[in-house]
């Protein structure tokens, strides 16, 4: 029960800080709100007076409320399979794919050569060359909670919105490839066996076996819920269906000579979605009403994710100036990448021009990515660690505000006019039927 009085606080700590936002006109999306909030709430601020409930008192701490993120996470990746609809699909699919996979590769190149040539400048000690490679690998990422939260927060809608949150859904598989790939280049460069088991059956198995799982749970989850009369009921199975989908994405199984079924559970989630959301004739209905109690679910996560931003990272020059270069590169690969699918599809000059400032936010996916790269030894998982630590807290802290600023020069996002002449015409239609 102790753990769940920081978790109350830190919802109430977030929620407060959208007024603050609010009362001091700053124009930042909730998310940013939310991920400031849950750095004042963190060990580095309010959680360093060991107050028992006052905020997060340490990392393990943070650990042990950890089950609030990974939910939070399965049904944003579970919404996100919604914009997978086969209407949708048909317009979209082939443009979102292309552009999906070129902007990450890109990403992940461009990096790839910055840090190496770093490597060289700095010297092997500052920057392992194996180092500089898994870096360019975790760059492919994108963040897709940031971006759906901005998306529903704006109400967001157009052709740009309808390309985004297919590709960020994209990047999870891409980025899976390219980081298994390319560390397995980075641990054989320390002097382990470069095999065609790690670096291609591994990753491949991983994604195809998440979207089997994914497939299966989403076509049982329609039967079933054919045996209930009443929306309510059919969303508390829905529900029960995502938490049990997550739980069963964390197995794992070994078939020998080094082969390994895994799961991603983003990935299995988002499949999740795309069959429930197909094939259930009650998925718009379930959808809407899923938003309104995932609402608090998404807050806590995002200000959990503030509280795990390391402040610490500033301490360590190298880190500064090697994260430095990574984000700024990082964010010119992606727009770059972007701008170049766009115009190899023919897309729109409005959406060309935006859609790359869209995906700069980066964050669970590239984390989780952080766990697997401490195989690379104890001093260079670390300073990859802290260098993605560092670039996460710039990232989740800017990427939300541009999205937002790109999604309303792109002409997606109602103006504040606009809302204010929706209540007058609101207020007319009621006085009226008055």
């Amino acid at each position: 029960m102790t753990s769940l009085l920081p978790v109350a606080f830190a919802l109430f700590a977030g929620l407060i800080m959208t007024r603050v936002f609010k009362k001091l006109n700053l124009k930042f999306p909730d998310v940013t709100a939310f991920l400031i909030a849950g750095v004042l709430v963190g060990p580095f601020a309010l959680g360093a007076l060991k107050v028992p409930g006052l905020g997060f008192t340490s990392m393990e701490a943070l650990d042990q409320v950890g089950a609030f993120s990974t939910v939070a996470l399965g049904f944003i990746a579970f919404d996100i399979g919604n914009e997978f609809r086969l209407g949708q699909l048909k317009q979209t699919g082939k443009t979102a794919t292309v552009i999906g996979i070129v902007q990450a590769v890109l990403a992940a190149l461009l990096v790839d050569a910055a840090l190496i040539a770093l490597h060289f400048v700095l010297g092997g000690d500052a920057l392992p060359l194996p180092v500089a490679i898994t870096l360019g690998a975790i760059a492919s990422a994108t963040a897709p909670a940031a971006t759906l939260m901005v998306v529903r927060q704006y109400k967001a809608k157009g052709p740009l919105t309808d390309l985004l949150l297919p590709i960020v859904a994209l990047d999870d598989a891409v980025g899976l490839v390219v980081f298994a790939v390319s560390l397995g280049v980075a641990q054989a460069m320390q002097g382990g066996a470069l095999n065609a088991v790690s670096v291609i059956v591994n990753p491949m198995l991983e994604i195809v076996c998440s979207l089997i799982l994914g497939a299966l749970m989403g076509a049982l989850l329609t039967r079933l819920e054919k045996l209930f009369f009443s929306n309510k009921n059919r969303l508390s199975l829905t529900i029960a269906f995502v938490v049990m989908t997550i739980a069963l994405s964390s197995l794992t199984f070994s078939l020998g000579g080094g082969v390994r079924v895994e799961f991603s559970s983003l990935l299995v989630c988002m499949m999740l979605g795309t069959m429930f959301c197909n094939l259930s004739e009650y998925s718009v209905d379930i959808m809407n009403r899923s938003e309104q109690w995932t609402a608090p679910l998404y807050a806590v996560f995002f200000v959990i994710s503030g509280a795990q931003l390391d402040l610490g990272v500033f301490r360590y020059p190298a880190v500064l100036l090697i994260g430095a270069v990574y984000i700024l590169v990082r964010c010119a690969g992606k727009y770059l990448g972007a701008w170049g699918g766009c115009w190899a599809m023919k897309v729109g000059p409005k959406v060309r021009k935006y859609l790359g400032v869209t995906l700069f936010p980066q964050a669970g996916v590239a984390l989780g990515m952080v766990i697997t790269a401490q195989t690379l030894g104890q001093s260079c998982g670390a300073l990859v660690r802290n260098i993605v630590l560092f670039s996460v807290l710039v990232y989740e802290l800017v990427g939300p505000l541009l999205t937002k600023q790109a999604l309303m020069a792109a002409g997606e996002i109602e103006t504040k006019a606009s809302d204010e002449q929706h209540r007058a015409r609101f207020k007319k239609k009621a006085a009226v039927g008055a």
